[in-house]
Parts: structure tokens; C-alpha cells; sequence
């Protein structure tokens, strides 16, 4: 649940609020926040482009993008009385390379980099109320709201007036000193802050990230399909996975990494200190007839603190069979999808034997 507190304020004539917009960044560095920035809540020049893509329909299934959709142009609306907005980032990478050769190993199942580790959610949202708690220590009561993926937020469109970078080709925001492998989390407040100044966007003429998605899921800069995202494919999507983009889907279980990647910017981002955000179970490297193996009990054990867990244990079942279908031939394979054939869900039999029927055609090639 979102963090909410609002108490009697006390007069504010005297406040510096420009040093103390200074101590709120050291104070979310100590935190563990590799940036802070400040902006207005006008959000009115976001609004086309939010109403234009959900008149086409690209959210798919994701019909809480269009529910409150209002709300998203107006914070205020969302939290009575706000006039600022402090947009975090917190860097969540342990790899430090940015290679495609993980998606050529077939046998490994490829997990969003992001999900590897611990949920982020809980702890962001506890350290955005712990900087509260100090902004209040400093201004006395003060009425704000924590945001982490948590409501009706366009929090990479913040986070770019905030400054803390520019939404690239790919939707991702992209900050020039560190990429884009990190999470965004906000938090509302009625102090009046003085606002950072939005930088400017650096994609120049490349295109590496539109033209490497593998399902094609980009109709243009800056404008993504989600019907077409392999992220929607293996988190939102909660039924058959269309037959046409099962195989580009390759050995991605959980989220897609390409078009971050590909991105020239992330060179510059840095290995992130947080121990919650390293990976646990081999996700970086497990292969993935060890993770089909899994018992719904062992699912639900493994993925405790994980944004795993969200898609439950049908759709984990689902995803690794279009992943194992896409596998190079092998009687292994073969044995281990076949073990799953009579699986109560239809949703996962039905993977199973597309998977099946992929493996046969491999083998028959080979034989040819």
C-alpha cells in the first residue's frame, strides 16, 4: 500500500527551501539513491502521447493503464495538495556487461536483470518514508504520498523533467552518466521546492534499440506496442501466448533486456551496492529444465521477495515451455517437456505440446 501521511502543518514563512532542497539530495545519497531531483506536478505535455497510445490499444490487457488515466497528467488529483515531486533512481545491476550472447545459450533460461534479486517495491518505498521522516525532522509536518510503481504514476515522464535523464527510443529512461539499469520511485509532497531543469535527449539518429526487438514490438521511436513486448508477453499477459511471437521469444522466461542492452549509454552504468538486488537461485544462469522441474511449492518458496511471484506458477510453467520448445533439439528436452504433457492448466499443456511440436520439426531437420 502506498505510504500516506498528512498532519497539521506549521508556518513555513521561514524555510530556505532551496538549501533545503540541497540537504533532501544528500540526504536520499545517504539513503541509497543514486540521484534525486525535484520538478513541478505539470504534466500536461505527457497527456497526448499517453491517450494516443491507449487509443490504439497497445496496453493489451493491462486495463489499469487506462483506469485512472487522468490522474497520471495530474498528481494533484491523485494527492490532494501536491506541489512538488521528488523522483529518485536507484541502480539495480550486477552484470557490468552488456552482451546478447546470454539469449544464444538455449539451454539457459534468461531473466529480466531486474528480477533476478529481491523485490524492490517494499525497500524503495521504505527508504522514500525514511527520507520523509527527515524532511520532517527539518520542516515539521508536511503532507506527502510515496509512489514505487505503486499507482496511476507516469514516473519516467517525472523523472525527465526532474532531470534525472530523457526517455529514449526505447520508453526506458536513459540518464547520461548512468544508462538506464535502474528503478524510479517517487515521492509527492506540498513543500514548495524549487524544480530542477529536464536535460535534453541524446539518442541522436541511432536506432540499435528499435531494430534489435525481437517481436518487433516497436512502431517507432519512442513508441512501444506492449501487445508485441516480450516483458508483456511473460509478466501481463495471462493467457495463451500468440503463436506467431512464441519463437522470437527465444529463452526468455521473465522480461527482455535487448533494447537496454543494445543502448549505447550503458556503457557508463555502474554495478549497483545494494545485496538485495543480486541474484538468487542462479537466475543469471539456471537452466531451464532445472526451473521447469519446480513444484508449485518450490515456486512459491523461490520467489518470496521477488517480482517473480506476480505471474504465478501457470504462467512461470507456460513461459519456460515456450522457452524449452525454442531450445536446441534434444532427447533431455524433449523428456523433461513430455513430464509436463498432462499438466492440469490447459493454458500450460497447450505450451507443452506447441513446445513438443517445436522440438520434433528440429529433430527432423537434423535427420534430413
Amino acid at each position: 500500500m502506498p505510504i500516506v501521511r498528512r498532519k497539521v502543518k506549521k508556518p513555513r514563512a521561514d524555510l530556505d527551501f532551496p538549501a533545503l532542497a540541497g540537504r533532501i539530495r544528500e540526504w536520499g545519497g545517504e539513503l541509497g539513491f543514486q540521484q534525486v531531483g525535484i520538478t513541478d506536478i505539470d504534466l500536461g505535455s505527457y497527456r497526448r502521447h499517453l491517450e494516443s497510445w491507449l487509443e490504439q490499444r497497445h496496453h493489451g490487457e493491462m486495463s489499469y493503464m487506462a483506469r485512472h488515466h487522468n490522474k497520471r497528467c495530474h498528481p494533484d488529483k491523485l494527492h490532494p495538495g501536491a506541489a512538488r515531486i521528488i523522483s529518485v533512481r536507484m541502480d539495480y545491476d550486477h552484470v557490468g556487461e552488456n552482451s546478447l550472447d546470454p539469449m544464444a545459450e538455449g539451454d539457459a533460461a534468461y531473466v529480466a536483470r531486474y528480477a533476478r534479486g529481491r523485490d524492490y517495491h517494499k525497500m524503495m518505498r521504505l527508504r522514500l518514508q525514511r527520507l520523509a521522516d527527515r524532511i520532517e525532522q527539518e520542516v515539521g509536518s508536511h503532507s506527502y504520498r510515496a509512489f514505487v510503481d505503486s499507482a496511476p504514476v507516469l514516473e519516467r515522464a517525472i523523472a525527465e523533467k526532474a532531470g534525472l535523464g530523457w526517455i529514449g527510443k526505447n520508453t526506458m529512461l536513459i540518464n547520461p552518466e548512468a544508462g538506464s539499469w535502474f528503478f524510479l520511485g517517487e515521492l509527492f509532497t506540498d513543500l514548495p521546492l524549487p524544480v530542477d531543469e529536464p536535460g535534453g535527449a541524446h539518442c541522436g539518429t541511432c536506432r540499435a534499440c528499435l531494430d534489435i526487438c525481437p517481436t518487433g514490438a516497436f512502431t517507432g521511436p519512442n513508441s512501444l506496442d506492449a501487445r508485441k513486448c516480450i516483458s508483456y508477453l511473460t509478466i501481463e499477459l495471462r493467457g495463451p501466448i500468440p503463436e506467431e511471437l512464441r519463437e522470437p521469444m527465444g529463452n526468455r522466461i521473465f522480461g527482455c533486456d535487448d533494447c537496454q542492452i543494445v543502448c549505447p549509454w550503458n556503457k557508463f552504468a555502474r554495478i549497483s551496492a545494494e545485496a538485495d538486488f543480486e541474484p538468487r537461485h542462479q537466475l543469471d544462469s539456471v537452466g531451464l529444465a532445472q526451473l521447469f522441474a519446480w513444484t508449485e511449492d518450490e515456486f512459491k518458496e523461490r520467489t518470496a521477495g521477488s517480482a517473480i511471484r506476480r505471474i504465478g506458477y501457470e504462467c512461470w510453467l507456460r513461459n519456460i515451455a515456450v522457452a524449452l520448445g525454442n531450445a536446441p533439439a534434444s532427447e533431455e528436452t524433449v523428456s523433461t517437456l513430455r513430464a509436463r504433457l498432462g499438466h492440469p492448466s490447459e493454458l500450460v499443456a497447450e505450451h507443452v505440446r506447441w513446445a513438443l511440436a517445436r522440438q520434433q520439426e528440429k529433430a527432423d531437420r537434423l535427420s534430413d
